[in-house]
């Protein structure tokens, strides 16, 4: 199997940009005001009234395409308008060329409670054409089966079904395709993007890209989402479940949560074939004590734990916030040394009992993995470069606001007759060979062996000015900002730079100023200036 697995251990990239610094001053053509709102990720980026809609949004953008530096045969189209807690309200457009969106694009316009300008970041597409080169022949149904041709299992080995204790049917395989421009090297290319997510014969959530006129494969990964790291109830705690009686049997199946869909467990069953999700864990008694209920007794427990923190700390339902099913399977594969988000559920491997204990005891890995779920639903920060660098961080940030007791990442599991070691460490990333400082930034090649740009080597240096932020003003005000940085500034493309000018404006938005200077001191600390 090929393709890109997103790992604790270790797209087509369309340039994402703050508006660039040589960019002349823009205002609107009747002021009402004296006072002119500008971009704080540029401050030459200005309007005099309010902009109260879509509508004045897009006029305001389509009118000053040439001085924002957007590539003039792009347009703009509406996506959504959100109001958030703090009044302000975000506008999402994507991209297009001749009416077919660009690949990973996105361009945001955020104003205040008043309908001020207050930022513009995304994609400009500034060296645009005014056309694709190439022309769509292949249609959506050809560019499908290429997509499967590429890959080493067939659609018919994929397509399962899976009934639920209360007879509810899922699919497990979900195939979807879109027409875009794919950029590559300089050259805009029309594309079938292709996502094939299954969970058998093994964990897969491929992102292809078809050349719209060849049937060609520009470009395709595996886009699974692994980690590792540290839990209790494997070694022997108890802890209060949430389950579901059917016919004299329980479940670990939780229909408590605010949410449309439950949290439920499967044990893979060590499959040689990998297949998912498994078989549901039960228990006759309601008392999941065996030593081979224990992997799911933690899989269970902290996936209802990282729903409580994200729904108590900010609302969120689910990992796509509209009340997604978190599944998890556990005794996945034979002595697997990992654990992952597969793109529609969770699995975790036992370890081989050397390099790792059994990995589903760890709440904060457990957070890792839902976070990367998080982040694909929101700034879906492409996994390669410093945007992946930054989808890895978050990760690690976010699960270090789940489990706060130390700095660390992955030290209760990893390597399990070694006290005190770990994967990672925030506090002190260049203790486990990861840069802590720009100066110490590590230019590596977009492949495989090179981690795709190093996502989980340069992670280090956003993990540690998350770790300076959260020492300056303390957990409580950081996790808000974090969020709302991820949630309602980043792209898909975001650098580091970036990512600090949204984290600042988030801390603006939410607090003021001291918090504001904090976080721009944290990232000035680590060499992003």
């Amino acid at each position: 199997m090929t393709g890109k697995w997103k790992t604790l251990l270790g797209t087509v990239t369309v340039g994402a940009t703050l508006l660039a610094a040589s960019v002349t001053p823009i205002e609107t053509e009747a002021a009402s005001t004296d006072k002119a709102y500008e971009s704080t990720f540029n401050k030459q980026i200005t309007s005099t009234i309010p902009l109260e809609d879509e509508q004045e949004v897009q006029a305001f953008l389509n009118k000053k395409k040439a001085q924002l530096d957007i590539g003039e045969p792009v347009e703009l189209k509406f996506v959504t308008k959100e109001t958030d807690e703090v009044g302000m309200t975000h506008y999402t457009f994507q991209p297009t060329l001749e009416e077919v969106p660009l690949d990973g694009a996105k361009l945001m316009v955020h104003t205040d409670g008043d309908d001020h300008l207050i930022a513009v970041n995304g994609a400009l597409h500034t060296d645009s054409p005014r056309q694709a080169s190439n022309t769509k022949v292949v249609s959506s149904e050809i560019a499908k089966e290429a997509a499967w041709n590429s890959i080493d299992v067939t659609r018919d080995a994929t397509d399962e079904s899976l009934t639920s204790p209360i007879g509810e049917v899922t699919e497990t395989l979900k195939e979807s395709s879109q027409l875009v421009v794919m950029v590559q090297d300089g050259d805009y290319k029309l594309a079938h993007h292709i996502q094939l997510q299954f969970t058998t014969p093994y964990p897969a959530n491929y992102q292809i890209w078809v050349d719209a006129e060849t049937g060609d494969i520009l470009k395709k990964m595996n886009k699974v989402h692994e980690a590792t790291g540290s839990g209790t109830g494997v070694l022997g705690d108890t802890k209060e479940l949430k389950t579901y009686q059917s016919n004299g049997t329980y479940y670990l199946y939780d229909t408590s949560k605010p949410m449309t869909g439950v949290i439920e467990t499967f044990d893979n069953n060590q499959n040689g074939q990998f297949r998912l999700p498994g078989s549901y864990v039960t228990d006759r008694d309601n008392a999941f004590t065996s030593s081979r209920q224990r992997a799911a007794v933690d899989a269970h427990y902290y996936a209802g734990q990282v729903f409580d923190y994200f729904y108590d700390t900010f609302g969120r339902v689910s990992y796509d916030d509209n009340g997604a099913t978190i599944r998890s399977s556990v005794h996945y594969g034979s002595n697997y040394n990992n654990a992952a988000w597969v793109g529609t559920q969770m699995i975790y491997g036992d370890g081989d009992g050397s390099t790792f204990t059994a990995l589903s005891g760890a709440d904060d890995i457990v957070a890792h993995e839902l976070t990367h779920a998080v982040t694909d639903e929101s700034a879906d920060l492409i996994y390669e470069n410093q945007s992946g660098a930054l989808n890895e961080s978050f990760s690690d940030v976010f699960g270090y606001f789940v489990d706060n007791e130390d700095w660390l990442m992955g030290e209760d599991v990893y390597t399990p007759g070694v006290p005190g070691d770990a994967l990672r460490s925030l506090s002190n990333p260049t203790k486990y060979d990861q840069p802590a400082h720009m100066d110490q930034y590590r230019n590596l090649p977009n492949t495989e062996a090179g981690d795709y740009g190093g996502v989980h080597i340069n992670s280090g240096i956003p993990n540690k000015a998350a770790y300076v932020t959260i020492q300056s003003i303390g957990q409580t005000k950081a996790e808000q900002i974090y969020y709302r940085a991820l949630t309602s500034y980043l792209t898909p493309t975001s650098t580091f730079q970036e990512a600090k000018e949204a984290l600042v404006q988030s801390a603006k938005d939410l607090y003021g100023s001291a918090e504001a200077n904090a976080v721009t001191t944290a990232w000035n600390d680590v060499g992003v200036q």
